[in-house]
């Protein structure tokens, strides 16, 4: 039995890529970006005026000129063909270009305004190209602009588009299957008996891939059948990706490690020493695909789903894998058992304390409905004290 840390490195050491592909920036939301973006021009493009305002040479004010003929009003997207004189300014809007002949922009705030002429009021200090964002301030043409693989959020789409991107390389999704287990478990809207239950978990750890950025290729659900799980699995391995949920822990319908094993699944752990998930199986199969064989209780999907599966995948996307955040926990908590606990919990009050949030066993369907942390109570600690911190995952 291994620790949850020893189980993350085993798993990212077996992490790869699952290959790229060209797409549509329209179809790039979500996806993680894989290769490196530069500059087509520079960012502004032109000297561009920050406000609205008026446009006019910055050596008028040092002459004391406070009186300006307005000669042309400049929109964005516009270009003016004038050359202010002394005395002389224009117009202009938030995002136009700003003409070499002025260089400085005074916002219409501190203007008495007039058709034809307007008036400085404020006796501010006025700077030399104040309120012009100048050609380049931001990126020069050919500049690196993202150097390592990201996911294609709303600001790097808008960034992307800004850059002229009509198409950009993503990593590729892997082929993933999900098989669940269980006489006792029928499907959502079915009838359901008074000793079964209805499947969970499909939908727990299908939304928790989505959220990751992936989908499912196929999914079943196996009963407690040794034949029908194998013929599933057989074909399920020659994916990128297999998730089973139950039949892994040590009971006589625990079918799923001697499968895995029959068909030639390399196993690199079974069982952690942690709560929940303690049962969980991991390995790899000739033709390549990861294999999680999780325990079938709701709450410890959850938690290989946030340990486990989660830096797997991003690893496998060469993203940057999620790091816990130390945080005092807000009351003090009892240590239950002589392993890494991991228990739901919520941010709350400022300064920002964790509060463990109930929930009675892995069992429990509540899943820590209002939490949105995974805290860890580590197995070298007793019990914790109100102030003590802990380390905290992100819920999926």
């Amino acid at each position: 039995m291994i620790d949850f840390r020893q189980a993350q490195a085993l798993l990212l050491e077996k992490a790869h890529s699952f290959g790229r592909e060209e797409l549509p920036l329209a179809q790039a939301f979500g996806r993680v970006l894989s290769e490196p973006i530069h500059a087509d021009r520079d960012y502004p493009p032109f000297p561009r005026a920050t406000m609205d305002g008026y446009a006019l040479r910055h050596a008028d004010l040092g002459k004391g000129i406070r009186k300006f003929k307005v000669v042309e009003t400049i929109y964005a997207g516009g270009v003016s063909a004038h050359t202010i004189l002394e005395g002389e300014c224009f117009r202009i809007m938030t995002g136009a270009a700003v003409p070499e002949s002025a260089s400085i922009v005074i916002r219409r705030e501190v203007i008495e305004e007039g058709p034809v002429w307007v008036t400085l009021l404020d006796k501010e200090e006025w700077r030399p190209f104040q309120n012009i964002a100048a050609r380049g301030e931001d990126l020069n043409a050919g500049d690196l602009v993202i150097d390592r693989n990201c996911r294609c959020e709303p600001a790097i789409m808008g960034l992307l588009a800004t850059l002229g991107r009509e198409s950009v390389q993503v990593e590729r999704l892997p082929s993933i299957t999900l098989l669940t287990t269980g006489n006792e478990v029928v499907p959502v809207g079915a009838p359901v008996g008074p000793v079964q239950i209805r499947n969970s978990n499909r939908w727990l750890l299908e939304a928790a891939l989505r959220k990751e950025g992936v989908g499912l290729r196929h999914y079943a659900h196996v009963p407690d059948e040794p034949e029908t799980l194998q013929r599933q699995l057989k074909e399920a391995l020659l994916g990128d990706l297999v998730i089973l949920c139950g039949g892994v822990s040590a009971g006589d319908a625990d079918y799923v490690p001697g499968v895995l094993e029959k068909l030639g699944v390399k196993n690199l752990f079974h069982k952690i020493a942690m709560r929940p998930g303690k049962p969980t199986w991991c390995g790899y199969a000739p033709q390549g695909a990861m294999v999680f064989a999780l325990p079938g209780n709701p709450f410890s999907c959850l938690v290989n789903t946030i340990l486990l599966i989660r830096p797997f995948l991003q690893a496998c996307f060469n993203l940057s894998v999620e790091e816990p955040l130390g945080l005092p926990i807000a009351v003090p908590r009892k240590k239950k058992a002589p392993l890494d606990e991991f228990f739901p919990a919520r941010l709350s009050g400022a300064p920002a304390t964790v509060e463990p949030v109930t929930l009675n066993g892995s069992g429990d369907i509540r899943l820590g409905r209002e939490a949105n942390l995974l805290a860890l109570h580590p197995a070298d600690r007793g019990d914790l004290q109100a102030g003590n911190e802990i380390l905290c995952y992100s819920f999926v």
